[in-house]
């Protein structure tokens, strides 16, 4: 297992307010890495250095940095009967905005990195490449050579899981890997040595399958264009016979894939690339979990301590402020009743479920007016738990003030369009989000009676959720909350 890097912090710089649950999180990766996963090499990254060389917590593998961190040579590792060479090199505008960190020529300390491994006997040699640009990393592989295959860290551009590439790219006589973003995919590559020579590509059953999918989209669009063609009188024959054959081809191509997934050459080596979901049965392992828990009362127990007494900021002149629920309720009492039977007024108690109710990366979703002028924040947010009325109207003082009565109205009679999937409704906290879907459980009797109507019948939300947690079943794991 390797790493190109950028992994100890979310964010660099870290914010204030942030620190105790960053340093307790980069605690627990390093000691995840160096301990239990051991990884045979990591590269370092921009997120490895928000706090300086003290803070790295382990060295990594590099040729060409050049500044206070501490690093290690390139290595070699056996693996069955190959000698696998690993060596980092780092793209020289990866910390151009770092005044504190340094590197040197990447092709020159990359081409003295290969020679080394390889008179050292590696008949393999992977690079752990950090770049900020995929075009980047690819043309400083092919510029340093002798790279059989490159792990290219791309920081805050690493794609996410339905953005990556499941398969290699070809970079000179080697191989380019991407992986995902927050470990949430393992790239798996298989190699098969079998004497010297330059390393194919043998596709494979996860790149197949890829493939396959793509060619019964394209297959789809023929199919439609083709029933154009047959519709319109004036069609030219030939060109039609044309597409006819082409549609003949890829079939062809696709019916051999699905026959064939691997395709081994006839001599010398080949690798197969797998882009592997995290086992989330095992994540939710009791073990997993018990770290994992511990992990957060921890970070909550800092992060309460630092944000005690820090007041929430008041809103400008003539801005309205947050007022809660319970204020609401004095004039919306039907509202307010239909709301409580919504998976909103439970908001709260799901991170309490979890002991997360103190985290950074979770609370801010699960309560109202987060950080915002007369809203809530770490320590002062109990009148504001759960996502309340305001949420989606907006701070309602003046409202309450004026009682109701003001024209135009200082609350928002409807949030906007793209509220929810901008702000808690991402596809990496929400993957089944459909705003229609959605709004069908959060809106009837009582509040928004009309705007139900016009929804009509449909998916709920809660029908999407179920669904995919039937379909995902025992892979979720025991010890997970669902």
């Amino acid at each position: 297992m390797v790493d190109a890097g950028s992994l100890l912090y979310s964010q660099n710089p870290v914010p204030s307010n942030l620190e105790a649950q960053e340093e307790l999180k980069a605690d627990l990766l390093a000691s995840l890495y160096t301990k239990q996963l051991n990884v045979a090499a990591v590269g370092l990254g921009p997120a490895d250095t928000a706090k300086g060389p003290d803070k790295q917590r382990f060295p990594r593998i590099e040729s060409n940095l050049t500044s206070g961190y501490a690093t290690k040579p390139p290595v070699i590792t056996q693996v069955g009967d190959t000698k696998v060479g690993v060596f980092g090199v780092i793209a020289e505008d990866t910390f151009a905005r770092s005044t504190n960190i340094a590197v040197s020529d990447p092709v020159a300390a990359g081409k003295l990195a290969v020679a080394k491994l390889q008179a050292d006997g590696a008949q393999i040699v992977i690079a752990l490449v950090q770049a900020s640009k995929k075009g980047e990393a690819a043309q400083l592989v092919k510029d340093i050579g002798g790279i059989d295959l490159a792990i290219a860290g791309l920081g805050q551009l690493a794609p996410e899981p339905e953005e990556i590439e499941v398969e290699p790219t070809k970079v000179g006589n080697g191989w380019m890997v991407i992986p995902g973003n927050r470990g949430q995919i393992v790239s798996r590559i298989d190699v098969y040595q079998k004497g010297a020579g330059p390393l194919v590509d043998a596709i494979g059953p996860a790149a197949a399958k890829a493939r396959i999918a793509a060619y019964d989209k394209e297959l789809a669009s023929r199919d439609a264009e083709l029933a154009r063609f047959a519709a319109d009188k004036t069609s030219d024959a030939a060109f039609v016979a044309q597409k006819k054959q082409e549609r003949t081809q890829v079939v062809a191509a696709r019916d051999a894939l699905a026959k064939q997934p691997l395709v081994v050459p006839a001599s010398g080596s080949f690798l197969t690339l797998a882009q592997v979901k995290i086992n989330k049965a095992l994540a939710c392992s009791v073990p997993a979990q018990s770290e994992v828990n511990a992990f957060y009362a921890a970070a909550g127990a800092a992060n309460v301590k630092a944000a005690a007494g820090k007041p929430v900021v008041p809103p400008a002149k003539g801005q309205a402020s947050y007022v809660g629920m319970s204020t609401c309720g004095d004039c919306h009492d039907a509202e307010v009743k239909f709301w409580a039977k919504t998976v909103h007024a439970t908001a709260w108690k799901t991170l309490v479920d979890r002991g997360q109710q103190f985290d950074y990366d979770c609370i801010g979703c699960h309560v109202t007016g987060w950080q915002k002028p007369g809203g809530s924040n770490l320590a002062f947010n109990e009148p504001l738990r759960d996502v309340q009325c305001e949420t989606c109207h907006g701070p309602a003082s003046i409202h309450v003030k004026q009682g109701g009565e003001e024209k135009p109205l200082a609350i928002a009679k409807a949030p906007p369009v793209d509220l929810c999937a901008g702000q808690c409704h991402t596809k990496l906290h929400s993957d089944t989000f459909q705003r229609d879907a959605y709004l069908r459980d959060i809106l009837g009797e009582g509040h928004g009676a009309e705007a139900r109507k016009k929804l009509g019948d449909g998916p709920t939300g809660a029908s999407l959720r179920k669904a995919a947690l039937d379909k995902a079943g025992k892979s979720i794991g025991a010890n997970c909350t669902r």
